[in-house]
């Protein structure tokens, strides 16, 4: 039941709308299942192409995040059609089709409608094995946390709204939120991957949230070895925080634990909302070390260990210095 509704089930859904996952997967055979995801959002950047590009790479994420290949995909467009030219919407559409091709993904449709606010994304089409499937919910004691994109995109997009942010480090993090997470996947596909997110809209300790809860343990973080961008940190001591933030900080705060010695203002850069974040991955520690290794050589260059599932069956998150 979702809100007093009855949602049609199928035997075959092996993900869906049970239990909050990073897309819905469907079992064709024994061999086969179909992933399935949809995003878009408003533009976060003043250029039309790298928004394009950026929202791409965020929905195709989320085939990424479950282990599959994304094959084809669907625009979806929001267009003010009487106060905006058409060439902009041409820009948007060419940044989504170049990373498309740059994911092998093949555009067959979409379906766009008149808004007074410009909005763009996909609906995304993946296929994954039925048994090398990834999901947030089997964590296993030991395992270690792999990140591979660091975060804080949210608080650069709230200085470049502000007028703050230099056009270096706006370069940057579009960079940074464009940049697919294929390779991230298809390197991680030869490890003992227990679970997979990506993070994105409900920021680090959001997305890890939804992994613990249900699993009778815990995760502790040690925050100086989480990839952060300097920028961001600089940007979040003058107080630019999206409010997103501190959303994401009020519906997980219970379940946070800082140490005492921990800097306030980077435990709170953990809630920051992320545009096309990067992988965040549950590993067998004996597969670990060279785990990393093989991102950072395959260009995932700041990919970290940030931490380890702990056997602590009070579900929390524990961050500590």
């Amino acid at each position: 039941m979702l809100c007093g509704l009855k949602i049609p089930g199928d035997p075959n859904v092996l993900i869906g709308m049970n239990r909050p996952d990073d897309a819905g997967v469907y079992k064709i055979s024994e061999d086969l299942a179909l992933i399935q995801t949809v995003d878009f959002f408003t533009p976060i950047v003043d250029d039309p192409y790298a928004f394009g590009q950026i929202a791409a790479a965020n929905a195709l994420s989320d085939v990424y995040a479950m282990g599959g290949d994304p094959k084809t995909a669907m625009n979806l467009v929001g267009f003010p059609l009487k106060t905006m030219d058409l060439s902009v919407l041409r820009q948007v559409i060419e940044g989504g089709l170049d990373k498309m091709k740059e994911a092998d993904v093949v555009l067959i449709g979409g379906h766009s409608v008149e808004d007074n606010e410009l909005k763009y994304g996909l609906s995304v089409t993946g296929f994954v094995h039925p048994s090398k499937l990834w999901s947030k919910h089997k964590l296993r004691p030991n395992d270690q946390l792999i990140l591979t994109k660091p975060i804080g995109t949210g608080i650069i997009n709230t200085a470049i709204k502000g007028g703050f942010a230099s056009e270096i480090i706006i370069d940057k993090a579009t960079k940074l939120m464009a940049t697919l997470n294929r390779r991230g996947a298809e390197v991680m596909k030869n490890y003992s991957v227990h679970a997979c997110t990506d993070i994105t809209g409900f920021g680090l300790i959001g997305h890890m949230a939804e992994m613990v809860i249900g699993s009778g343990l815990s995760i502790q973080l040690e925050i100086e070895l989480i990839p952060i961008i300097k920028e961001a940190i600089e940007y979040a001591s003058m107080g630019f925080f999206p409010a997103g933030a501190y959303k994401n900080k009020a519906f997980r705060s219970s379940m946070t634990v800082y140490s005492e010695k921990v800097d306030p203002i980077l435990g709170d850069i953990l809630f920051d909302p992320q545009t096309s974040g990067g992988l965040l991955f549950c590993v067998d520690k004996n597969d670990t070390e060279k785990a990393l290794s093989d991102l950072v050589s395959n260009g995932c260059y700041k990919s970290a260990v940030i931490g380890k599932v702990i056997s602590d069956a009070s579900e929390k998150i524990f961050v500590n210095p």
